[in-house]
């Protein structure tokens, strides 16, 4: 069975920061399951692009996949830090040994939570405060350390997504695709 990843998506989400990276792990394929938290199947993003999820969060098994995805935005990172649901599958995907990977400014979730705790991150500047007990990087553009995947902002999407893939498959495999659509 191949690696399975859940992209929370929040009223006001930052549309390239999910839609980027999810388009680069299926392309490593990833199985990319995008998840409603607002109990909509439409879900818009800060810029006013609808997006049809594929589930909703409250049907959803999140112990089943390897990896949580949050991304960014405003107002999608205030969402996303209200939902109770979003807290408890981070808290215990983390707490199990799976990954958990917040661009732009969702890393300050993951801080607020202890789980930048140590780890060496990146969050959209001027929210680096929430990043206080970890090793907060400003200048890095995507960071992985050991479980967790940070990265700064929009701009850095396709470093994001190549993370991801590294962290489900490997570094071989994230090569190849970002070769394939002319990162590199």
């Amino acid at each position: 069975m191949g690696k399975r990843m859940a992209a929370f998506l929040a009223e006001g989400f930052e549309e390239a920061e999910a839609i980027i990276p999810i388009d680069i792990a299926r392309r490593a394929g990833i199985e990319v399951t995008t998840v409603s938290i607002s109990g909509d199947i439409y879900v818009t993003g800060s810029h006013g692009i609808q997006v049809k999820a594929d589930a909703l969060l409250k049907d959803t098994d999140t112990e089943s996949f390897d990896m949580l995805m949050l991304p960014g935005g405003m107002p999608g990172t205030r969402n996303l830090e209200e939902s109770e649901e979003v807290k408890e599958a981070l808290l215990k995907a983390y707490g199990n040994g799976r990954y958990v990977a917040a661009i732009c400014a969702a890393p300050r979730y993951l801080g607020s939570l202890g789980i930048l705790d140590g780890k060496k991150a990146t969050v959209y500047p001027g929210n680096d405060a929430y990043l206080a007990k970890a090793q907060y990087d400003r200048e890095a553009r995507a960071v992985t350390d050991g479980r967790v995947i940070t990265a700064r902002g929009m701009g850095c999407a396709v470093e994001f997504g190549g993370e991801i893939v590294t962290a489900l498959t490997d570094a071989d495999k994230a090569k190849e695709v970002l070769d394939a659509i002319q990162f590199n």
